[in-house]
């Protein structure tokens, strides 16, 4: 799996950074998602697919 993000779409909550701070980041410059790392391990995963879920605006997702 694979982490994508959308820093158009971002609208820079934090719920991605909050909930999973070892893949997420937010941008010092306009609050929007900075990806840490794309490719969660598989202890990761589970958490990566929580922080997809909770992006209230839809800028994250996983890919095969």
């Amino acid at each position: 799996m694979r982490i994508e993000a959308d820093t158009d779409t971002c609208v820079g909550s934090g719920m991605c950074a909050l909930t999973t701070p070892e893949l997420f980041d937010q941008s010092n410059k306009d609050g929007t998602v900075v990806l840490l790392r794309s490719v969660p391990t598989d202890v990761q995963l589970k958490d990566a697919e929580d922080a997809v879920r909770r992006c209230p605006s839809g800028a994250l997702s996983l890919t095969d």
